[in-house]
């Protein structure tokens, strides 16, 4: 073999070798690429024309303390329900009280003065001035009494209506001044629904349209009837506030609670 032959011989063997190497990858199976994540189920069966609900109550308050006291006792706890005139919770009214004894004390001392001074006019020894006077101590004295008597009834904080205690701001021994929030509270009874639907539905919306709420939490479906439409347009969002009612007794439903409202006749 001659010298200018190597490099010729060289190249055959690359070539020989490349075509190799690709007809074993040809024979090779195929390794499957991993597949695509799937779409999350919730968006793809989600609804374009779902409207979003509210469950509230009928009445809800906060009751806020109306004087400056000490707690004594806290007679409810989370989620407590209570009839209409219970005692949640009162108030270390010992000064109260001391200044109602005091109102009573001035006023009998008044209402004497009084009587003394009107029988020693029948008796023309006292003029109508003095008995004037003393009436209107008298009568003072029995608008302190009164005064008091409303002050001391603030120390006992009773229920507005039936319902239960939802959250409890204070507790037992606590200081507390003038508006300090004591406790919330939402009554019993059926639930109202707050929705917000799309203002161009006003044309068939009117007290009584039928649709029906699925509620995510118990995830059931319930008959429902438009009880109220708003008198003002959200001209920014364009819709409508609307107030339902959810048909028959569903006593797994608590206020909070959320879904979806769909309008059949509407969508």
């Amino acid at each position: 073999m001659q010298m200018r032959d190597v490099p010729r011989l060289v190249a055959g063997c690359c070539m020989l070798w490349w075509s190799a190497a690709g007809l074993a990858q040809s024979t090779l199976p195929a390794v499957p690429r991993p597949a695509m994540a799937a779409a999350p189920a919730a968006a793809v069966a989600a609804d374009p024309h779902a409207i979003r609900v509210l469950l509230t109550p009928e009445l809800e308050t906060l009751l806020a303390s109306q004087m400056l006291g000490r707690v004594a006792n806290v007679n409810v706890g989370l989620g407590t329900r209570v009839a209409k005139g219970r005692v949640l919770l009162s108030f270390d009214c010992s000064e109260a009280d001391a200044r109602l004894r005091m109102a009573q004390a001035e006023y009998a001392n008044a209402k004497e003065s009084f009587d003394v001074k009107e029988r020693l006019r029948k008796l023309d020894a006292a003029g109508d001035t003095e008995v004037l006077l003393a009436k209107t101590l008298a009568d003072k004295a029995k608008a302190a009494i009164g005064l008091t008597q409303v002050q001391t009834g603030q120390c006992v904080v009773k229920a507005p209506f039936s319902g239960h205690v939802v959250k409890l701001h204070v507790k037992p021994a606590q200081g507390v001044n003038v508006g300090v929030p004591l406790l919330e509270m939402v009554s019993d009874g059926p639930l109202k629904l707050r929705l917000n639907v799309p203002s161009r539905w006003l044309y068939a919306l009117k007290t009584g349209t039928a649709f029906e709420v699925i509620i995510d939490e118990t995830r059931k479906t319930y008959p429902a009837q438009v009880t109220a439409i708003n008198a003002r347009v959200d001209a920014v969002a364009q819709t409508v506030e609307l107030e339902a009612r959810i048909g028959g007794q569903h006593p797994e439903l608590l206020a909070g609670m959320s879904g979806v409202a769909r309008f059949p006749a509407l969508q």
